[in-house]
């Protein structure tokens, strides 16, 4: 029995819209939502300043200037600076042969030097106790004055002091440094070396360099200006990594999720950027005044950051973007 031609037709016009609706149930499934968002370039922005105090004496770049990693950006007068850390290595110099003379004790020539001391301090005593003996008898004979026979005392008197002093020293000198005297010499080297140190640093903080590559946002101070720890001279915005900063609303929320990759288009950008959605904030907020779309400015929401993957000089700080994602999975 032969089939009509108009049967035939129908049924192929059916079958054909059987397969279309299975791919495309195949396609929705296969795909996650599309998402929006709207936002702002947030570059990352670091203000420079010295560590130290002092006179600022060169600022090396202008307003809008690229940079790289490492640049000096900016100096102080370093002589102050310099002239401590001389002072401070002399210094730890004495220190250095003050702690080798303690611990290699004293020379021959030197113990030979104190010997010697004692010998003429003995022979000074001599000489003081015969005259105070000579003084003593004149006196009692009346040929001299009872004040010569005062001072005879006392020059035998500093005599005998000065004796026990050389002896003393001649002692020291053959036995030796005691260990507390090498612990507390040890301890004085210790102290001048971290005097060192910190000078050395502080030289150091006399010049600023880029963090990483960046562009000069602000000049703040001029040469010849006093800084201080809490004076920046230099503004710079980061060229790396390029951040926007976008807000979800909770309905939305699932279908922003981390490693996502978004593609990032503005007014005046010529050309559509790529990025990838890194943080999510786990608070929700009220939206800030500044979000482009009047929808969520009284809505809780999540703020969103996104990572420019191929960012140039186009997306520039506070510029609005539009961020779009739509990913097979």
């Amino acid at each position: 029995m032969r089939r009509s031609p108009r049967l035939i037709t129908l049924a192929l016009i059916t079958a054909v819209a059987v397969i279309g609706l299975i791919i495309g149930i195949r396609h929705f499934q296969s795909t996650k939502p599309s998402l929006t968002l709207y936002g702002n370039v947030d570059i990352r922005e670091v203000e420079m300043a010295f560590r130290q105090s002092g006179r600022l004496t060169a600022m090396n770049f202008e307003e809008g200037e690229r940079v790289k990693a490492g640049t000096l950006l900016a100096e102080l007068d370093s002589e102050p600076f310099k002239e401590r850390l001389d002072q401070a290595q002399a210094r730890y110099e004495e220190a250095i042969a003050q702690l080798e003379k303690l611990q290699h004790g004293f020379r021959n020539q030197e113990i030979a030097q104190a010997e010697e001391s004692v010998r003429q301090a003995e022979a000074a005593l001599t000489f003081a106790n015969s005259e105070f003996d000579r003084q003593q008898s004149s006196v009692s004979s009346g040929a001299t004055t009872r004040q010569t026979l005062d001072h005879a005392r006392t020059a035998r008197d500093q005599a005998k002091a000065q004796l026990g002093a050389a002896r003393q020293d001649l002692s020291l000198k053959r036995e030796g440094s005691r260990q507390e005297d090498i612990a507390a010499a040890s301890a004085q080297l210790a102290g001048t070396k971290a005097t060192v140190e910190e000078a050395r640093t502080a030289l150091a903080d006399t010049r600023i360099s880029a963090p990483a590559d960046a562009i000069i946002q602000s000049r703040i101070r001029e040469p010849g200006s006093m800084v201080g720890p809490s004076s920046p001279v230099y503004s710079l915005s980061l060229k790396n990594p390029v951040y926007l900063r976008a807000y979800v609303s909770e309905v939305e929320l699932t279908k922003a999720i981390p490693g996502t990759r978004v593609k990032v288009s503005c007014d005046s950008c010529s050309k559509t950027y790529q990025g990838t959605i890194g943080f999510v904030s786990a608070r929700a907020e009220f939206t800030p005044k500044t979000v482009e779309t009047t929808d969520l400015r009284t809505d809780l929401v999540y703020r969103v950051r996104i990572t420019v993957t191929d960012a140039d000089e186009g997306l520039r700080q506070g510029m609005p973007v539009t961020i779009t994602t739509q990913e097979k999975l």
